[in-house]
């Protein structure tokens, strides 16, 4: 699961105004106020620094308003940022095609194709599933997820398919929120992964939290995160070399999956974020199953099942999703793997 936000969080309006505070160190005596704090607050370039200290939005410790970017700062000096939230756009209906598994006037399950992206957001202002839902839905969405994201209870990741939940109405998406904060909702994932999981059976409890070194990724934190619990379960294994895994989030965590998995050791199959470009060793290197591995362009990750209370009527509902053609395609190709013998080249 974009910023990506927590799968299982109900998503809020922003803050009109986020206030930053920034204290000097000995290091950032002497150099530019915009350096120092561009290299301080994530997210904020020296031109944005810029143009919030001519918008009056820059003080110092004593409440004064900092006339010039260009200013030497001394160590100890603090300063406070006012970062006005950016405006939300409403998205446009677009006629996009969806898979819809199961629909009341109350909510409305898709599967989602990998690639869609689940809400509007920085590098992504349309084309999302919520321009999707506004065309099939008109003004039935629930409007608590905020003028960017109605309807939207959770979300998966662009590159993940599978099954979502998005809510048609007010009392839908309040029951839908309060099941996935009380971790009562099944959500269970297929991975392709490399190695081999030991034991093939297991649970993965570790803290995730954002990566101190890289913003865009998520990590195991010992301090800092917040906690995580993943069971497992190996379900078809290709000679040691990958493992097809049943995974089901106790939590929902943003890249769950993806961050427990990579921190045991087995990063998902196409996932470069968290595993790199990896290869397939000798002396299956020159194969067609190296050749479909290496070829997979997206993290092998599926929302196979997705199970809850209907909000409004009290039914319990479960629906499955069959695994997309890419992974089922990359998955036959393996076959030959599980034998684990000497492969044939030129098939």
């Amino acid at each position: 699961m974009d910023d990506d936000l927590p799968e299982t969080e109900t998503i809020a309006e922003p803050d009109p105004v986020s206030r930053r505070e920034v204290r000097a160190d000995d290091a950032a005596a002497g150099r530019r106020l915009d350096a120092v704090l561009a290299a301080a607050l994530d997210g904020l370039s020296r031109t944005r620094i810029q143009a919030l200290v001519k918008q009056g939005a820059v003080t110092d410790g004593d409440g004064r308003i900092v006339a010039s970017s260009s200013m030497r700062v001394a160590a100890g000096q603090r300063f406070t940022v006012e970062v006005p939230a950016p405006a939300l756009a409403r998205p446009a209906p677009q006629k996009i095609p969806l898979e819809i598994a199961f629909e009341d006037d109350h909510l409305i399950v898709i599967d989602k194709p990998a690639g869609l992206v689940v809400h509007p957001g920085p590098g992504s202002p349309d084309g999302t599933l919520v321009n999707a839902l506004l065309a099939h839905c008109g003004d039935s969405l629930s409007g608590i997820g905020g003028v960017a994201r109605p309807g939207i209870v959770h979300r998966i990741d662009k590159d993940t398919s599978g099954l979502l939940v998005a809510a048609k109405t007010d009392a839908a998406h309040a029951g839908l929120a309060a099941q996935f904060a009380e971790h009562s909702i099944e959500r269970r994932y297929t991975a392709l992964a490399w190695g081999e999981p030991r034991p093939l059976t297991g649970r993965i409890d570790a803290a995730i939290g954002r990566d101190p070194a890289h913003r865009t990724k998520m990590a195991v934190r010992r301090d800092g995160g917040r906690a995580a619990r993943t069971y497992y379960a190996v379900t078809d294994r290709y000679g040691g070399l990958l493992s097809l895994i049943d995974c089901r989030l106790a939590t929902g965590r943003t890249h769950q999956i993806r961050v427990h998995l990579a921190h045991r050791g087995h990063p998902l199959v196409g996932d470069y974020l968290y595993g790199g470009r990896r290869h397939l060793p000798q002396p299956w290197r020159d194969t067609p199953q190296a050749a479909a591995v290496e070829s997979f362009r997206r993290q092998a990750l599926h929302a196979a099942r997705l199970g809850f209370v209907h909000p409004v009527t009290g039914e319990a509902l479960a629906f499955g999703a069959a695994l997309p053609q890419d992974i089922a395609v990359l998955v036959s190709a393996l076959k030959p793997l599980r034998n684990a013998g000497q492969p044939v080249t030129g098939q």
